[in-house]
């Protein structure tokens, strides 16, 4: 008989949130982790005396949110801060023109227009899309209406258009536009406001591992199903249950950092090799004081100015310090894993210095991310690649043979790439094991009680 009925592999939301339930279902639980810590892709840097997220920041729309409740459940402090998905709008922006100069509260609305009409027309492109064709080639046919109507915008405008286009799905999938099918961003909605957590996200991972047997610093080289279920091969040694659950993430499964015996069945490795895994870098600048507009939650970039560095947030409010966040992503946050944390931290304040000239100090303190090197994700989140759709999200959960389930944002079709995604995931490969539904309700209740 093996020594437990379920190993998880992977301490990341998702990976916590089955090992949870199913520990309090009364079952025995190995987590297998192969960093020095739980979290995964949620990963909280406090050495500085405040949180800084260098993994995942935001639950991405609040209402309807599963993850709000638990997070609320949980007394987890938050902030509102509703512009960490992309849009045009919604909330006060520093918009830059092209030449570097700020835009006035009427070319700013302007421009917002622009992209509303655009987004209508891509829409449009979109249902009439066939397989095959990637986002680029939808949005280029989008413009290219709009191009030609009565009411054409000038070519400076469309090329704005353009570049905002390309910098979504950098934003939102670490992803070229090229590379990203037309439907990639079909899922991709918000309900209601944002918000972040001035505490670190990762302590909602840590506050649902408590008490659980999670050895870290364990990788997993093989996983073999055998007649009584999984026999799981690490760097530390061998362990046995009756089932097991994957939630390593996409970039690890596409490396073949892990050997499964026998091959996995078509099934779970097709969507494997047809979804994407994306790099999103996030560089963090803290400043010794505040030079940019009061009241602003973003400052964005159009035209040449931003064509690396577009845009930058307004994350003072965690920390209390002059703290503006921006992004690296797609090739241009491959580009610069290959820079030091100077030549990164300098090319950013150079773009800022574009749009605000000398008033922008040197920073005083700056945190970069590597996501795409790091070798227990291989890059930051999933995407709808081209030849891929989101159907192929929830086909990679499995299970194969029964016994071999996988879990993670990349296997949750109706909000991959988030915590949400992720956490919805752990529940539901939970009860894939148990056979029956499980209460997230009475899972929050089960975390507070163990707390008091």
């Amino acid at each position: 008989m093996p020594e437990f009925d379920t190993i998880v592999i992977g301490a990341g939301m998702s990976g916590a949130t089955a090992a949870r339930l199913l520990a309090d279902a009364g079952q025995r639980v190995l987590v297998l982790e192969a960093r020095n810590r739980i979290g995964g892709r949620m990963h909280t840097d406090r050495e500085a005396g405040f949180s800084v997220d260098l993994g995942a920041s935001w639950i991405h729309g609040i209402d309807d949110s599963r993850l709000w409740e638990l997070a609320q459940a949980l007394d987890l402090p938050t902030i509102e801060f509703t512009v960490g998905s992309f849009q045009a709008g919604g909330r006060p922006i520093a918009d830059f023109d092209g030449t570097g100069s700020r835009m006035s509260a009427a070319e700013s609305a302007q421009w917002v227009a622009d992209v509303e009409m655009a987004d209508r027309a891509l829409e449009e492109a979109i249902s009439r899309s066939t397989p095959g064709d990637t986002y680029l080639d939808v949005t280029e046919r989008a413009l290219d209406g709009l191009e030609r109507r009565e009411d054409a915008l000038d070519p400076e405008r469309i090329d704005e258009i353009r570049e905002f286009f390309r910098h979504r799905v950098e934003e939102q999938c670490g992803a070229w536009i090229g590379d990203l099918d037309a439907h990639g961003l079909d899922e991709d909605t918000i309900d209601g406001d944002e918000v972040v957590f001035p505490r670190g996200y990762d302590e909602l991972p840590h506050r649902i591992a408590a008490g659980l047997d999670v050895r870290l610093e364990h990788v997993v080289r093989r996983i073999a199903r055998v007649a009584d279920g999984v026999r799981v091969e690490t760097d530390r040694g061998v362990f046995a249950a009756a089932q097991t659950i994957v939630t390593v993430p996409l970039g690890v499964l596409k490396a073949g950092a892990i050997a499964f015996e026998p091959p996995l069945p078509a099934e779970v490795a097709d969507p494997i090799a047809r979804l994407g895994m994306g790099v999103f870098n996030k560089l963090f600048l803290q400043f010794p004081e505040r030079f940019w507009e009061d009241g602003a939650y973003a400052i964005r970039a159009l035209g040449e100015p931003g064509e690396h560095w577009h845009s930058w947030y307004d994350v003072s409010a965690i920390s209390g310090r002059p703290t503006l966040l921006t992004f690296a992503a797609g090739p241009f946050g491959r580009h610069v894993q290959t820079l030091t944390d100077d030549a990164a931290a300098a090319d950013a304040v150079a773009a800022l210095r574009r749009l605000y000239g000398e008033a922008v100090p040197d920073p005083i303190a700056r945190w970069i991310t590597r996501w795409g090197e790091d070798p227990f994700s291989h890059g930051s989140y999933s995407h709808v690649a081209t030849g891929s759709s989101h159907h192929d999200h929830d086909a990679l959960a499995g299970p194969a043979d029964g016994v071999l389930h996988f879990a993670g944002e990349a296997t949750w079709g109706e909000e991959p790439a988030t915590v949400g995604g992720a956490y919805a995931s752990g529940a539901r490969a939970a009860e894939r094991v148990l056979g029956r539904p499980v209460d997230l309700a009475a899972f929050a209740e089960g975390i507070r009680r163990s707390e008091a």
